[in-house]
């Protein structure tokens, strides 16, 4: 039997589970996820792998009740950044800085389950643990806006080819509101 879960989304957007040969909802699909079982959605009709497509459903579902992680603005940058150079760098930019979250958030857990019971001055550890943590979040973020300069850069100069040969004159200035 396969290690991957497969699920069958039907023309009537019903999902299928051949594992447990049943119907399921996107509520079943986030437990999959929470769950770290492996699967993959596919069309009935096409085969296509449609995995991506229901994630983000389930992502939508999540972000339209309760708290939302992702806030206008957040969505608004990556948005800007579909077909733009750099698209493959931040899509990879984000998923690593995620992965490095989690690292931390598991190996925080883990520490804060020790320190419970054999630190004497918890604060004093929590202050260490997080400045271990800064200097790798200045690497990241270094990273990231070098990659952002570099970016800038080449499309400064497309676009100063691009506008070489415009008699357009910029836009006026506005004058301030009183």
């Amino acid at each position: 039997m396969s290690d991957v879960r497969i699920i069958k989304k039907y023309p009537n957007r019903r999902l299928y589970d051949t594992h447990v040969s049943r119907y399921i909802t996107l509520e079943e699909i986030r437990q999959l996820v929470l769950q770290d079982v492996k699967f993959r959605v596919e069309d009935k009709r096409t085969h296509d792998d449609i995995t991506r497509s229901i994630l983000l459903q389930v992502i939508a579902e999540q972000e339209e009740g309760g708290d939302p992680i992702f806030t206008t603005d957040l969505l608004e940058f990556i948005i800007r950044y579909y077909g733009d150079p750099m698209q493959n760098s931040i899509g990879r930019y984000l998923e690593l800085s995620a992965r490095l979250f989690q690292e931390q958030q598991e190996g925080f857990t883990d520490q804060m389950r020790q320190m419970l019971g054999q630190a004497q001055q918890p604060l004093q550890v929590l202050k260490e643990m997080a400045d271990r943590q800064v200097p790798i979040w200045r690497s990241i973020r270094k990273e990231f806006l070098s990659n952002l300069q570099a970016s800038a850069k080449a499309i400064k100069r497309r676009g100063g080819r691009d506008g070489e040969d415009d008699d357009t004159p910029p836009p006026p200035e506005r004058d301030a509101m009183p």
